[in-house]
């Protein structure tokens, strides 16, 4: 088995391309299939007659390259979408909220949809009943400023 398998490192690769694409579905974080792409290096290094220690270089440069490079790029793709595509906390911003309790530079209440979200503003101190949109979220909290500061000088 070991001596087939000595002569026959492409088997190596392709298992341990295959195990890192089955994490990769599990985990879903970009990670795994670049060292993914890493191993295919590896095994296209092998069948065109490297040495096995060139092939584990050649998976590793590949691997941090891909992740150095590639990764980021896709990862900016895969969370940039259409505004209707956007999720939960992303769709909120740019919204309109209605003023329940005083919003200033620290705290105040906005309900926002239908929900009621902790606020702080970015316009001073915006009395209750005044609407106002969201600029950003933190965390808990909803960042607000009034329409007229959102409007172009």
């Amino acid at each position: 088995m070991f001596e087939w398998l000595g002569e026959n490192w492409w088997a190596l690769w392709l298992t341990v391309f295959l195990a890192f694409a089955v994490v990769e579905m599990l985990t879903l974080d970009l990670f795994f299939i670049m060292l993914g792409g890493g191993a295919l290096a590896g095994l296209v290094a092998d069948f065109a007659g490297a040495d096995f220690w060139l092939q584990i270089v050649i998976f590793c440069v590949v691997s941090l390259l891909m992740i150095a490079f590639v990764r980021p790029v896709a990862l900016k793709h895969l969370h940039k979408g259409p505004e209707e595509q956007r999720s939960n906390i992303d769709r909120l911003i740019g919204q309109p909220a209605l003023v329940i309790e005083a919003v200033s530079g620290t705290s105040g209440l906005v309900k926002i949809g239908g929900d009621v979200w902790s606020a702080r503003s970015t316009a001073g101190v915006i009395g209750a009943g005044a609407t106002v949109q969201v600029t950003k979220i933190d965390g808990a909290t909803a960042v607000v400023t009034s329409p007229a500061d959102n409007s172009p000088r």
